[in-house]
């Protein structure tokens, strides 16, 4: 029979059979794909390549899906109690595993190491961490059970803490601001942080720049790198054939990657939703296409090579032998990471930029239009806004962050190809707008940290980076599926934040 707790929440008889069977597909799932990848592993033999069978593994990896799928059943169902005593027990097991070396000594790492699951630590690990979350999971359901809070008001309070964030961010703007300043001077800024500092804040930037198109205006933007690639070849082009500075091409790169984004608008204007999706999905794989085969323009799969490295404002050069050098002008000794620096400051304040300039036109009417436009488009027209103008504007501006975001990519690898602007961009991009919370300035960063960062972090375990990036994309979206800070502030308050009461007053 059905119970309800003081939550609200209704707990249904547990159907057995249907929880074995819907875990049985798990782990018959699981085996279909694993029993290729896991099952076979190619080795180098003299002479040739061997191939060795790991079907031990595969047995680990599907009783693993099979275990892990009765404990989401359950917890869907509302019954953490098995969850609760099994998943410790399982942790507690792993942890001692990974650990039985410095515990206990090498003979009894030794002796235990024929029972333990995986060989390779990161799996051990990652499976640590899983566990412990769905512990976590478990945890909070138990609290849900036990509490008198409904679903929708932890709801109403998750969106007043986002709300209570974006607020902060007022005050933590700046002091972010400061320490992304000296970060270069911090004991820990080596190439490899200064890399992955320059990589997070492109797609922070990227992202801005979409949040304009997705996040206020509505409009769903599959192929958005290719003004990404847009931008990137009108700077390579214009500065390798014409021997024109960074400074020249930017603001050029900038106008053609916005005039291809109104010139995707016009043929889209009357498409919402899914449609319009698919046609800047076709509009992207169009532009790589052209890209790819227009070998005497373009250069084709071989790209653009040597594309000139920016200048100190076109004034000074990083390079060892010029004349007119950097570190000769101010007396330093010379040093790589000196451009690296710089190019650090340069995609630094042309993302405050892009930033400044999004929250200021926030505040005007063209925002509110596509803010509208976003809400109900049948309703912007019958209030006299003009949609189709609104859509090219959102397509414009949008396109026109992605070309300064390419030239700077372009000048900074020296090297641009087709294969650096593929769909998977555009989607990473659109991931880091959606968890982030569409409209949110503050979400975009946060996703673009632990989407794109984290995963660096991770570079050197080579095919388990991308784990990374899949455990941090499932740990947000079971948190905060409408995006870590999806609270979006009114533009304007008719009668300021105590409502009508307060104004009457």
């Amino acid at each position: 029979m059905t119970a309800t707790t003081a939550s609200g929440i209704t707990v249904r008889p547990l159907d057995v059979g249907a929880m074995v069977k819907e875990a049985g597909i798990t782990a018959l799932v699981i085996f279909a794909l694993s029993a290729a990848l896991v099952g076979f592993e190619t080795t180098d033999i003299p002479g040739g390549i061997g191939i060795n069978t790991r079907f031990d593994d595969v047995a680990v990896v599907v009783i693993l899906g099979f275990v892990g799928r009765i404990a989401l059943v359950l917890l869907r169902q509302h019954r953490p109690g098995p969850v609760l005593i099994g998943a410790p027990l399982m942790a507690v097991a792993m942890l001692l595993m990974l650990l039985a070396e410095p515990l206990f000594g090498p003979e009894t790492a030794v002796a235990i190491a024929p029972f333990v699951p995986f060989q390779d630590p990161v799996v051990l690990w990652g499976l640590l961490i899983v566990t412990v979350i769905i512990l976590v999971r478990a945890v909070l359901s138990r609290r849900h059970l036990d509490s008198e809070e409904t679903a929708e008001a932890r709801e109403v309070r998750m969106d007043s803490i986002a709300a209570q964030v974006q607020r902060a961010a007022r005050f933590l703007g700046p002091l972010l601001l400061v320490l992304a300043v000296i970060f270069p001077f911090m004991p820990m800024a080596n190439r490899q942080m200064l890399d992955i500092g320059i990589l997070v804040i492109t797609y922070i930037m990227l992202g801005w720049g979409l949040n304009i198109v997705v996040g206020l205006a509505g409009l769903l933007d599959l192929g958005y790198v290719a003004f990404y690639a847009v931008g990137a070849y009108s700077f390579a082009l214009l500065a390798t054939y014409f021997d024109y500075s960074f400074w020249i091409c930017l603001p050029f790169a900038g106008l053609m990657a916005a005039l291809a984004g109104v010139i995707l608008g016009f043929p889209v204007l009357r498409l919402r939703g899914d449609y319009l999706a698919i046609v800047t999905l076709g509009f992207g794989e169009m532009i790589r296409v052209i890209l790819l085969n227009w070998y005497e323009f373009t250069g084709g799969p071989d790209g653009l090579s040597g594309i000139p490295r920016p200048s100190f404002f076109g004034i000074a050069e990083f390079s060892r032998r010029s004349e007119n050098s950097f570190h000769g002008m101010f007396g330093l000794e010379y040093s790589s990471l000196q451009r690296i620096i710089f190019l650090y400051y340069l995609i630094l304040a042309m993302a405050m930029v892009v930033n400044l300039f999004t929250m200021r036109i926030r505040k005007l009417p063209i925002s509110r239009a596509w803010e509208a436009l976003r809400e109900d488009e049948t309703a912007c027209r019958s209030l006299g806004i003009n949609p189709r103008n609104t859509k090219l504007t959102a397509f414009g501006i949008g396109a026109m962050f992605a070309g300064f975001a390419g030239s700077f990519f372009a000048t900074r690898q020296g090297f641009i190809s087709p294969e650096s602007f593929t769909f998977i961009e555009s989607a990473v991009i659109l991931a880091i707008v959606v968890l982030g919370g569409f409209g949110s300035q503050i979400g975009v960063v946060v996703a673009a940290a632990l989407l794109i960062g984290l995963p660096e972090f991770f570079r050197e375990l080579q095919q388990y980076r991308m784990l990374a990036f899949g455990m941090a994309m499932v740990l947000i979206m079971l948190w905060r599926p409408a995006g870590l800070l999806a609270h979006r502030e009114p533009t304007i308050r008719l009668f300021g934040r105590g409502g009508r009461a307060e104004a009457e007053s």
